[in-house]
């Protein structure tokens, strides 16, 4: 069957306004690049697109029963969860439009999505394949067809599945489309010293060179990334200042794959916004590596750095070849932190290698070494995801735990060896997903969790941090938005799809 176009309402052309609809579902609390960027590229190419986020605004009828072409950004697995969900409600509404998915995710899962909620995928480097793909259907509808005539490179249809597009960005690329998205006050804010700034959020780069066996960008990027030209980057901050932003998030997967091209764009937007602040994202063997950088890097206007440490145990780190250990992992923190820095870990909390001893000296590892204001709680929840492609499933150690493939949830299911665990990450995720979007202190989450490990232990429950320390300590900085790119989605999540009528348009 061959990708539809619609005939929705009084639009009879893609170049209509509202006859494109890109609608983004979750990017971490950010004002989504997902949809900005390819905003840019089809206002370039003459198309006038309306954008939609659930992540800050109810589910709006008007715009979707307006559109012809629908592309759903899904660059997250928590994003994917709650596209399906998306492009179902769509589909139910206006049958005749075409849903494209496009994104890191959407690759990931190209034959579910084809089969059940989707015309075309895109992953890999998506905006010139998603311009193509309208001008293709534009083009097509003109002839009075309703397929599209002939296929186009890194687009996957209804029995055609192609390869991500992994190509360079041109020298010269259109900036990311912002004003047809909330403003920026409606996202994340960053929160330091007892006051909120506004934050920003833009991309220095695509990709990463590394290639840890559970990460998803493996299995589309193949060790492969792509600078977005530095001009470019500078503008996007500068807009993104004008409208407000008082700190900018680098949202590459790893901002020192290409360490010379992000200090450049870091000293030039320090010396045109001295008062600027920004965080980005690193491999610990990034930081032990390139140590010497943040000193200057303080300097330069940076409060904290997010690093996938995963794990504490060398065991677990070593199955999922992360590329440093628990004593780097450590030594990462000292360097971060005597620059005046804060390090905020990520985790993958429960693998089917983590043991209850591992799961319980992580939070003594946390304590010690006065982690606790720096880990988001939903990070003791974290449960390895193993999506389709991922490079871990290609190991013997990792089949026999698992279960046949979850596509609907977009993930192979495993059972821990041990029951307790799988028991307790149960109990633990209850537990977080009852703090989420409230301003429940760390420390208090922190001993409920510790609480139910030492219970699945038969141990006595450690000494309250809490008391320890006293309510006036001084926070280390952080976002507001808490949740994570691979966790699942809560049901307040799910809340903005019930669809908010308004009438005629």
């Amino acid at each position: 069957m061959e990708p539809t176009i619609a005939r929705a309402g009084e639009l009879t052309s893609l170049r209509e306004a509202g006859a494109i609809l890109l609608v983004s579902c979750y990017e971490l609390g950010h004002q989504p690049i997902g949809i900005a960027q390819p905003l840019g590229f089809l206002e370039q190419a003459g198309y006038a697109p309306a954008a939609m986020d659930i992540a800050v605004e109810d589910f709006d009828e008007r715009p979707v029963g307006r559109a012809r072409f629908v592309g759903i950004s899904v660059p997250m697995h928590t994003a994917l969860r709650l596209g399906t969900r998306v492009a179902e409600t769509i589909r139910s509404m206006n049958s005749d439009c075409h849903i494209c998915f496009y994104g890191l995710y959407a690759s990931l899962n190209t034959d579910y999505l084809l089969e059940h909620v989707a015309d075309s995928v895109i992953g890999g480097e998506y905006e010139i394949p998603l311009v193509h793909l309208v001008e293709a259907l534009e083009h097509s509808c003109s002839n009075g067809r309703r397929g599209l005539i002939s296929p186009i490179e890194g687009v996957s249809t209804r029995g055609r599945i192609v390869p991500p597009l992994l190509r360079r960005m041109p020298a010269s690329v259109p900036l990311p489309s912002r004003d047809r998205l909330p403003m920026l006050e409606k996202y994340a804010r960053l929160e330091r010293d007892g006051e909120q700034r506004v934050v920003g959020y833009v991309e220095a780069s695509r990709g990463c060179l590394h290639h840890c066996l559970h990460c998803p960008i493996v299995p589309v990027y193949h060790g492969r990334f792509f600078l977005i030209p530095e001009e470019s980057v500078l503008e996007d901050i500068r807009r993104l200042v004008k409208s407000g932003a008082t700190h900018i998030t680098f949202g590459d997967p790893d901002f020192l794959n290409g360490p010379g091209h992000s200090l450049s764009i870091l000293r030039a937007m320090h010396a045109e916004f001295p008062h600027l602040t920004f965080d980005f994202t690193a491999k610990i063997e990034h930081i032990l590596k390139r140590r010497a950088l943040f000193p200057d890097l303080a300097t330069l206007g940076c409060v904290f750095v997010v690093s996938a440490v995963e794990s504490f145990s060398d065991a677990v780190l070593a199955r999922l070849e992360k590329g440093h250990t628990r004593a780097d992992a450590l030594a990462g923190v000292d360097i971060v932190r005597s620059a005046g820095i804060t390090l905020r870990p990520s985790l993958v909390a429960f693998t089917p290698w983590t043991t209850l001893e591992d799961y319980l000296e992580m939070f003594e590892i946390v304590e010690a070494e006065d982690l606790i204001d720096a880990v988001d709680p939903v990070q003791y929840s974290i449960r390895l995801l193993l999506p389709p492609g991922s490079a871990l499933l290609a190991k013997p150690e990792v089949k026999r735990f698992l279960e046949p493939l979850d596509q609907e949830n977009f993930q192979y299911r495993w059972t821990h060896p041990d029951p307790r665990m799988d028991a307790l990450h149960q109990s633990v995720t209850a537990a977080v997903e009852a703090t989420a979007g409230t301003d429940e202190d760390p420390a208090v989450t922190f001993d409920r969790l510790r609480g139910l490990a030492c219970a699945v232990a038969d141990r006595q429950p450690a000494d309250s941090v809490l008391s320890n320390r006293g309510p006036a300590r001084r926070r280390l900085p952080r976002l507001t938005e808490s949740w994570f790119c691979c966790a699942e989605p809560t049901a307040g999540q799910f809340r903005p799809l019930q669809p908010q009528g308004h009438g005629e348009g």
